[in-house]
Parts: C-alpha cells; structure tokens; sequence
C-alpha cells in the first residue's frame, strides 16, 4: 500500500511528548523525513530513536517556540538538511488552569505567549518555506477552541484564538497553494495535564482525565495524518470531541447544561447527586 506522505518533509514543534511525538512516529511510518523541534533535546533524541528503529529519518532541532531567533534557527536547520519543508505542524502548548478570580493577567499573558504567539511566530518561520513548496500547514487548536469550560479561561481563550487564525489563514493562503488544517483534539494521553501554570513539568501527578475518555495518542495521530491526507480544514479528533462540537453547533443548550453541571460539581467537590431519603 502507497505510504500517504512519502518523500515530504515536515517540520513539528513540541515534538519531544504527546501528540508530537506520535505525529513524528506517524509520518514517519507514511515515508516522510521529520523534523523534531522542541525545548528538551534528551526528550528529542529518544523520539528520533524510535523514528530511526522504525527505519524512518529525523532530524533534531531545539527550539522554543517564545523565540523567534530559536524558531528560525530550527526551521533554517531543517532546510539544510531536507532541502525544503512540506508540511509544518504548530503543535507546541501547554494549559494555565484555575478558577477565573484566583488568576491574574499574567497567566494569561504566559498562556497565550506559547499557545498563540507561538503558533504565529512558528507559522511566519514556516512560511516562506511552504510557499515555496505549495505545502501544508495542520495547527493545533482544541475542542475547547470552540467550547469554553469553566477553570480554563486562559487556555480556552488561546485555543479559540488559534482556530480563529487558522481560519484566516485557510482563506488567505488558499489561493497561494497551501493548505491548511486545523486540528482539534479531544482528551489524549498526553503530558500537557501533568504541566502547572508555570510550565513546570511534574511527571508524578495524576492524571485528573477519567481513564475511560482518554485516547491513546497513537490513534489521534493516524486519525490526524488521515485529515492532512485528505487536505480537511476542520480536524476535530477522538469520538467525544466530535460528538461535543456537534451538541455545541446544533444543541447548544445542551452543551451549557453539561458545562454548568461541571462548573458546580468544581465549585462543590463534596456535592452528590442523590434521591431524597424517605421520612
């Protein structure tokens, strides 16, 4: 069977964990040469590994996507090596949380300073490159880039912005021969909750997503790569993603109910649903 990206060049940011990484383990599988640019060189060399074991090719390139000099430094490494960039995915991000009133405007501006201005200053880097090369552009937004829930204003407030940028530049490099696509993920096994709002990385947490709802992240980067395949905009991953987008488009008042129960249940740990004893 025809591998879907064979020959392609593609670039990734935050490719060291999540959703990254198997981005990079998947296009590799499907012929490309990848990129791996992120802040934690160890944690990108073991993913080169695995590319590499999986007979793939992968350069490593460190980048922070809050520098720009880093970013381009990145991008001008990858083509020396590969000659040019066919497809760049923006994927780095993390989640400042917490209930609105116990934030202050600093935490948003550290969360929109990666999960947006990153996005931005990836995408600018990229840019002339997938001109040059009629290529793809696959940034990553969120389901909750279209449904805001309570304690994570910053980072639904961010993702919203991406998917508003992404729009935008659907239309606009359209006619210029790049695709774009914007990818929507669900809840996926990922380090991003593992993550405090600083950035600070705490391998020991537990992860507060109900084991049930999470999706492995292989399976949301075979179902990302079929998306870019096929050249769709609106990528919206793992069945409960989708199956919330279509609440919130069609029955959006169900939505809110399901948000405001959420919101009270947060506000109330020690709340419990339970049927009046009898007298």
């Amino acid at each position: 069977m025809a591998k879907r990206f064979e020959g392609k060049r593609v670039f990734i940011t935050g490719a060291s964990s999540g959703i990254g990484a198997a981005l990079a383990l998947e296009f590799a599988r499907q012929g490309a040469r990848v990129a791996l640019a992120a802040r934690r060189e160890d944690r990108l060399e073991e993913v080169r590994r695995r590319v590499e074991t999986a007979g793939g090719e992968a350069l490593v390139a460190y980048c922070d996507v809050r520098d720009r000099g880093s970013l381009d430094a990145a991008v001008a490494k990858t083509i020396q090596a590969f000659g040019g960039i066919d497809v760049a995915i923006a994927n780095a991000g993390f989640e400042v949380g917490g209930a609105f009133e116990r934030l202050d405007t600093d935490d948003h501006r550290r969360q929109f300073d990666i999960n947006y201005f990153g996005v931005v200053d990836t995408t600018y880097a990229v840019l002339p490159h997938l001109l040059e090369s009629k290529g793809q552009l696959g940034v990553v937004s969120s389901v909750l880039g279209r449904i805001g829930t309570p304690s994570s204003s910053p980072y639904c407030a961010s993702k919203f912005a991406v998917t508003g940028l992404a729009e935008s530049l659907l239309h606009e490099l359209a006619v210029k021969g790049v695709a774009v696509t914007c990818i929507q993920p669900g809840v996926v096994v990922s380090e991003i909750r593992n993550v405090d709002n600083m950035g600070r990385f705490h391998p020991h947490h537990k992860d507060p997503a109900p084991a049930w709802l999470v999706v492995p992240t292989e399976k949301a980067a075979r179902d990302i790569i079929r998306a870019l395949h096929k050249h769709k905009f609106d990528a919206v991953i793992t069945g409960h993603g989708k199956a919330l987008v279509w609440l919130k488009r069609h029955f959006p008042w169900v939505v809110g109910v399901l948000v405001r129960r959420s919101a009270r249940r947060k506000a109330d740990p020690t709340r419990r649903r339970r049927r009046p004893e009898a007298d």
